[in-house]
């Protein structure tokens, strides 16, 4: 039998319903809740629309109604912190109708979610109020928004357009608001509209992208990475900057000549070294070390301020110009930095070596150090080498040299046993920039890679497999490194293209470091070595941080973790705290009670460090593309001044529309457009990578080095273009550049490509005009 209606509702019933309901409520529900029957629902049809014009209601996702103002019980939902406010995730409504109401915070529950959300991340998700806020439970993953813009302001006319930061970007964006941004000047704005609608609002205005120091400023907007620390952990980081490094508690080790070898431009010292001969009988020809690294976590204490922003960086981002810290000056700069002659706190692994050069026993210990000194790696080689340190006077030279000669014999012990063990071993080359007192590029160099560096390197390792060893003995929880193997999509893919260097690679074989080392060296010409160890380097997983053990490939090791840069990585601070618990290194409680009491790691942290390892290794990836991104942009800037020039360049990549093309000794990629190649068809075969030309035979292979024409060096995109000299197309004489319009793209007329595949005929006319650059970009590394 039909329920009675209980006639139309009033707007107010409306309204309750909608507001005390745990579910999403509808048309279909309200009409259901009154027992409304066919005319009464054409009438709710009509009141629910003019409840709507009224502003009393509005529609959510799902066609669910909610009070205008109010939060929907099922909404979109816009990430905007990570591991912030209770450690979890805090979104904010993508729409919100309010007038003068901020939209609300929600702390965003991820059970049972495959990957840890991330700033800008959009879900679709039901909410629900708990005691003055609200909460919301996460239905869906939504696709990643693309609400803002990063560009600079043109005029056309009388017009304004975006001019986008990105090298991808196909075109210009209109703009409907300019604000008070001038042509010519960077600026963030916030995207309207679909497909060729799209428009663009300047929401805030960063200046002059040309101005020196800038480039860097593009990558922190584009990639959104926090740039400026909250008051309240400012706050703390002066408290806890003045507790004294106590001795209660801590072993004094500043009677040994501790000392660090960085960067000549290191802006943060994390580690430093000492080594001597073990006067152990049962260790003849061994040796002691020590790794001390800056004791972080006596300053960063979980649940504070300090360890909120920390974790929300997960790591410090390092650009020619400027580095945006984890932690603030007071600490990552200054008190947590080891310096020479002043009192440090540190974190001691003490390791006994052997005359193998293998770890036979290590131990943690909360320790006083005093640095004797802090050399650059360039001078301690010198020192070693019997050369003058120019930046050293020559009596303390010697008293190095006494520090330095057991650190090196040390070294070669531990140096003999990696190259045992065969780890991945791909030298390739380090682009640095170097900035003149005004802040434009005075040069771009490749970094020397001395012995002192390796030196440094190979201890580190040691600590680090020391840690995660220390950690599984107690079975305490580990913030693994972990690198897998390649996947054998990557092997088959390396297969195919050693074979056009007829180079084998079986496949059947059990996969180690050593077979891609044994690959390298039987490539006896320089010309094809880069390329081939780039290629192996494309064919490697990403190293990632996980709570589980999983081995480090390239390293050749079962366990690893990192310890060695608490200063600069979050990953290494949790494992600090994690050998506070297990080696019961904890420290006096401070006299200020508004310091927090414990330095260990905390329960929640220990249970959760599957889903913190996802987020810091996500801001780990953030990084490495914000400094590779502002790299690009400091070469294009640096070549924008020889553009028209050629320049000696290797083919990086080919494919069916064009070729990418590198600046030998100075990197940045750049298009060759195949309609710049000449008149002829040139033919893409997939399986060697090749364009070939159907009547002059020329091929574009990888690995070529050839001369090109540098025709535009974008220094806000970072994006290159080279055409290829002496070749004639309409318009253009032989050895000139092709004028390009306003686009840069070029005017010249398209020429067509045939494309074939292994084993399948050329397959037609390819337009390359129709794929477009922006399929393309600079290959990964």
């Amino acid at each position: 039998m039909p329920r009675k209606s209980k006639g139309l509702p009033s707007r107010n019933q409306i309204l309750d319903l909608i507001e005390t309901s745990d579910t999403p409520i509808g048309k279909r529900e309200i009409s259901k809740a009154f027992g409304l029957n066919g005319q009464e629902k054409i009438a709710l049809k009509t009141l629910l629309k003019d409840m709507t014009d009224e502003g009393l209601i509005n529609m959510a996702p799902g066609r669910a109604f909610h009070k205008m103002g109010g939060l929907p019980k099922v909404t979109v939902l816009r990430v905007v912190e990570v591991e912030v406010d209770g450690d979890q995730p805090v979104g904010v409504p993508e729409s919100w109708e309010a007038v003068g109401v901020p939209a609300p915070k929600l702390r965003i529950i991820e059970r049972g979610r495959n990957g840890a959300l991330g700033v800008g991340d959009r879900v679709l998700a039901r909410t629900e109020t708990r005691g003055q806020g609200y909460i919301a439970h996460v239905m869906k993953k939504l696709a990643r928004g693309s609400e803002q813009l990063l560009g600079v302001v043109e005029k056309d006319g009388d017009r304004f357009i975006l001019r986008s930061t990105d090298k991808k970007a196909r075109r210009d964006t209109p703009i409907s608001d300019v604000g008070e941004a001038q042509p010519g000047q960077l600026v963030v704005a916030e995207k309207a509209g679909r497909g060729h609608k799209v428009t663009a609002r300047v929401s805030e205005v960063l200046g002059d992208p040309f101005a020196p120091k800038s480039f860097s400023l593009i990558a922190i907007a584009k990639f959104g990475i926090p740039n400026v620390f909250p008051d309240a952990a400012v706050d703390e980081a002066k408290r806890v900057a003045e507790l004294p490094v106590a001795e209660q508690g801590r072993e004094d080790l500043r009677h040994l000549p501790i000392l660090a070898i960085d960067p000549r431009d290191a802006r943060d010292h994390d580690d430093a070294l000492w080594a001597a001969p073990d006067d152990d009988p049962a260790n003849k020809g061994g040796y002691r070390a020590i790794v001390a690294i800056a004791d972080v976590s006596f300053y960063v204490r979980p649940g504070g301020e300090l360890d909120r922003e920390a974790r929300r960086r997960g790591n410090s981002v390092y650009f020619p110009d400027r580095v945006v810290p984890m932690l603030p000056h007071e600490l990552s700069s200054d008190k947590c930095s080891l310096k020479a002659g002043e009192d440090r706190a540190a974190m001691a692994c003490h390791l006994t070596i052997d005359r193998e050069g293998l770890v036979k026993q290590h131990r943690f210990t909360r320790a006083t150090v005093r640095l004797s000194a802090n050399i650059a790696y360039e001078d301690a080689q010198a020192i070693i080498n019997g050369d003058a340190a120019d930046a050293i006077e020559k009596g303390e030279q010697q008293t190095l040299k006494a520090s330095l000669e057991p650190l090196w014999a040390c070294w070669k012990l531990l140096f003999a046993a990696r190259n045992k063990r065969a780890p991945l071993d791909l030298d390739l080359p380090e682009r640095q920039v170097h900035l003149d007192e005004a802040g434009k590029i005075s040069a771009v160099t490749i970094r020397e890679r001395l012995d002192a560096h390796r030196l440094v390197e190979d201890y580190m390792i040691a600590a680090n497999v020391a840690a995660a060893q220390a950690l599984e003995a107690k079975k305490s929880p580990v913030m693994y490194r972990a690198h897998l193997p390649p996947s054998r999509e990557k092997l088959v893919a390396l297969k195919d293209y050693l074979k056009t260097f007829d180079m084998e690679f079986a496949l059947g074989q059990v996969v180690t470091p050593a077979v891609f080392n044994r690959l390298i060296e039987r490539v006896d010409d320089e010309e094809v070595l880069p390329q081939v160890m780039e290629q192996i380097l494309r064919s490697q997983t990403q190293a990632y941080y996980g709570a589980e053990k999983a081995g480090h490939f390239g390293l050749a090791l079962n366990s690893y973790a990192h310890f060695t840069s608490p200063i600069r990585r979050y990953a290494d601070l949790l494992v600090h705290r994690a050998l506070v618990d297990a080696y019961d290194l904890e420290m006096p409680a401070p006299d200020n009670k508004s310091i927090q009491r414990g330095t260990g790691l905390t329960e929640k942290d220990a249970g959760d460090l599957g889903h913190i390892a996802e987020v810091i290794s996500r801001t780990e990836r953030r990084a490495m593309e914000a400094e590779r991104d502002t790299m690009d942009r400091y070469v294009a800037a640096y070549l924008s001044h020889h553009v028209g020039e050629l320049v000696d360049a290797r083919i990086t990549g080919v494919l069916d529309f064009g070729f990418f093309a590198t600046v030998e000794g100075l990197g940045g990629d750049g298009l060759v457009p195949v309609s710049t190649l000449g008149a002829e068809y040139f033919t893409y075969e997939e399986a060697g990578r090749t364009l070939t030309g159907r009547d002059s035979g020329t091929v574009y292979k990888s690995g070529m080095k050839l001369k090109l024409l540098l025709a535009e060096a974008n220094p806000v995109s970072g994006g290159l273009r080279f055409e290829v000299p002496d070749v004639e197309l309409p318009g253009r004489a032989p050895g000139r550049p092709v004028r390009g319009d306003k686009r840069g793209r070029p005017n010249s007329v398209p020429r067509k490509s045939k494309r074939s595949t292994s084993g399948r005929k050329a397959s037609g006319n390819h337009k390359p005009g129709k794929s477009g650059a922006g399929k393309g970009g600079k290959k990964k590394r």
